[in-house]
């Protein structure tokens, strides 16, 4: 029986992962569940035994989602530089390969599509990311790694924009894929932007001679 129960679990991950692919492709709009089944080679019976309706499909969805960037966030226990470095790295690759997670987390339009309770999951997984980047902004702030000019809640749309940015080059899709080192080199610069100002910024700047 738990093995059923595995199986089934795992179908209904791979009926979400279809979803998501045709979200990303064709949009919202072209979701049904006659759609998936085509997408994975199912009959329609078939599909109706995992998601009698578009809105079971879309719950799914959101369940889905939730459990792949909730996979991208690292060890609690590591510094807060380090922490935040792997997330993104974890994460814009994990929404690369799926960008119709992207397109349900940043469409206003795509969240009024959705379930009630599709859409609750699917914000709480955005401000649970961005309380995460901030956090880590913070702590790195008190620590001395990043800069402390700029507000933490303001560097995190830096940080989120580039994760963005770099889930887009990273898509199987994208005509440009940037390759790992590319992807480091951008990375280098987030980081180099958050570092804290050279004492030599600081100095007032006099009157020139």
């Amino acid at each position: 029986m738990a093995i059923l129960r595995r199986a089934s679990s795992t179908r209904k991950a791979e009926l979400a992962d279809a979803a998501l692919h045709i979200i990303a492709t064709k949009g919202i709009a072209a979701l049904s569940t006659r759609s998936v089944a085509e997408q994975v080679g199912l009959s329609s019976g078939a599909m109706f035994r995992h998601f009698a309706t578009v809105d079971a499909l879309l719950d799914a969805v959101a369940v889905r989602v939730d459990s792949v960037l909730d996979a991208t966030f690292p060890p609690a226990d590591l510094p807060a530089r380090d922490r935040l470095e792997r997330f993104i790295e974890a994460r814009s690759s994990a929404v690369g390969a799926q960008l119709g997670i992207m397109r349900l987390v940043v469409s206003e339009q795509f969240f009024l599509s959705l379930p009630p309770d599709a859409s609750s999951r699917l914000a709480a997984c955005v401000r649970k990311s961005r309380a995460f980047v901030v956090a880590c902004l913070r702590e790195g702030q008190e620590a001395g790694d990043f800069r402390r000019d700029i507000d933490a809640e303001a560097l995190s749309v830096v940080v989120v924009g580039t994760i963005r940015m770099l889930a887009l080059s990273a898509s199987p899709r994208s005509s440009r894929s940037p390759g790992r080192t590319e992807a480091a080199s951008v990375r280098a610069a987030l980081f180099a932007l958050l570092a804290p100002a050279s004492a030599a910024s600081r100095k007032p700047r006099g009157r020139p001679p």
